[in-house]
């Protein structure tokens, strides 16, 4: 791929842009049904099942790094960048610029009261942490298990929550092709099971050709660090988030669109960093801590404040307000803080 035309590296691009399209609308079709099958919420699907599913580039990228780091293959400060800088980059391009376009196609989303303090300050909380534990410059392994020990711990919390209080009534599916497609039998739920999952492995599969297209593209125009990684791979690694969401809204399960995007924001960074960590650890570049952490940090207390003055509504006006905040977030980035 490497020898290709740029023409044509945008391409392959643009049609494994399209089949992330296609496959995310199947899969979110079959988990919805599932999780009515079982009496399990879109939401609680979207912020454990899907989000960890669509974080799988961002988890593969931390992996494949932390392994070459430790066996030498790669250098260790600029490896920790590009895969930090995508990590974080992805979440910022999820809460801001994602999640105002996923607004503005849909309209007006809402978010229920539980959901604010079950979801919206578990994803603030775990920024904060990123930061407190990332201000010596490393995330060490200790640091790592604590991330990662902290999702597990987590999603625990979110299952037996769940339990106490699923309510059928306030799940009822809004889409006639997902109240048609809800299994009736557990041959039913295994056959709609291996099909979600058939399509989340084509959406990371057609993520990461858009990734690797990126970096390709990225690569022949010379820039470096953990810019790289916040401008162009943290887009392109939050494709499947963004896909997967815009299926929930088309299906009019709202409550699966924002488990995914909130759901994988803390995903990212417990999970994906968490477990880099654990293997190799991470040098911690300054603008990460300096910058991108604490605007993310800005922007989800923002959201927050908006949601709870609103009553749980977003509308076409807070999606600009939500997009004007990425813009100035990646200006300001190549401005001050370009250079690791």
């Amino acid at each position: 791929m490497e020898t290709l035309s740029l023409s044509l590296l945008i391409l392959i691009g643009l049609a494994a842009i399209a089949l992330l399209v296609i496959a995310s609308n199947i899969s979110v079709t079959k988990l919805v049904g599932i999780a009515n099958y079982f009496n399990l919420s879109s939401t609680f699907m979207g912020v454990t099942i899907v989000s960890l599913a669509t974080s799988i580039p961002e988890i593969t990228s931390h992996l494949t790094a932390s392994v070459k780091i430790l066996a030498g293959t790669s250098d260790y400060e600029i490896g920790s960048a590009i895969v930090l800088g995508s990590n974080i980059g992805s979440d910022v391009v999820q809460q801001t610029l994602i999640l105002g376009l996923v607004v503005l196609l849909s309209g007006t989303l809402y978010f229920r009261k539980y959901f604010l303090t079950k979801s919206m300050l578990p994803m603030i909380g775990t920024t904060i942490m990123c930061i407190v534990l990332g201000f010596d410059g490393t995330y060490s392994r200790i640091d790592g298990a604590i991330l990662f020990g902290t999702f597990i711990l987590y999603s625990y919390y979110l299952y037996v929550d769940e339990r106490k209080h699923y309510k059928k009534e306030d799940n009822q599916p809004q889409s006639e092709e997902i109240a048609n497609g809800i299994p009736k039998n557990k041959k039913e739920v295994l056959r709609d099971s291996a099909i979600a999952v058939g399509m989340l492995v084509i959406t990371v599969f057609a993520a990461t050709y858009v990734l690797t297209v990126t970096e390709i593209i990225v690569g022949r125009t010379g820039i470096g660090g953990s810019l790289i990684g916040v401008l162009t791979l943290g887009v392109a690694s939050a494709l499947p988030e963004f896909t997967t969401a815009l299926a929930g809204i088309r299906h009019k399960e709202n409550g699966i669109s924002l488990g995914t995007l909130v759901g994988s924001n803390i995903t990212n960074p417990l999970v994906a960093i968490g477990g880099g960590a654990l293997i190799s650890t991470y040098a911690v570049p300054r603008p990460l801590i300096a910058w991108d952490l604490p605007w993310e940090t800005v922007t989800g207390l923002i959201l927050w404040g908006i949601l709870i003055v609103t009553k749980g509504k977003l509308k076409k006006v807070h999606a600009f307000y939500l997009i004007g905040m990425y813009f100035v977030y990646i200006i300001l980035r190549s401005v001050f803080f370009a250079v690791d």
